[in-house]
């Protein structure tokens, strides 16, 4: 009987431990908080990895909805009402997709931000659609990224970077 303790004892410290040492997720949960021309912007976003595959018209094809992160859908939050791209936008909170192509990405606003992923999107709840030029990043880019500047957000992933400009209604 002591034989099968000590193992179950062994079984269940190495169960521990190896929950304990778990690794970071593949894509990470990521906030991003900025003041864009006087505006409280907040992007909640999870940030996956190329990991050696190609993504962007890849895994990720020219053309269709991307939910422009991993996992949940990226949500934009505006604590008053914005222009984007020129265009009128109400303060509030949405889903960030995105419909990537060579040259020229789609920017989407869409109203349902407690979505996974873009498995339920629907077009008919899109608030705002804006477009914007593809520019190539310095350097490949490995883990997606979105930041902020004094009067845009970019998304960036390995080749592709494109950005689109907020400024305060």
């Amino acid at each position: 009987m002591k034989p099968l303790k000590f193992t179950l004892f062994l079984l269940l410290s190495f169960c521990s431990i190896a929950t304990l040492a778990q690794e970071k997720p593949l894509s990470p949960l990521e906030t991003v908080s900025a003041k864009i021309d006087g505006v409280e912007t907040t992007i909640v976003y999870c940030r996956p990895s190329a990991r050696g595959r190609t993504m962007i018209g890849g895994k990720e094809p020219f053309g269709q909805v991307w939910r422009t992160g991993a996992n949940a859908a990226t949500t934009i939050t505006f604590d008053k009402d914005v222009k984007i791209e020129g265009k009128d936008l109400p303060a509030g909170k949405y889903s960030l997709f995105t419909i990537p192509n060579k040259d020229e990405w789609t920017i989407i606003f869409n109203s349902v931000h407690t979505q996974w992923g873009h498995y339920d999107y629907d077009k008919s709840k899109d608030v705002l659609r804006v477009t914007a030029k593809v520019e190539k990043p310095k350097s490949f880019v490995e883990t997606f990224t979105i930041s902020t500047d004094k009067n845009k957000v970019t998304l960036a992933w390995e080749n592709y970077q494109v950005s689109f400009n907020v400024k305060a209604k």
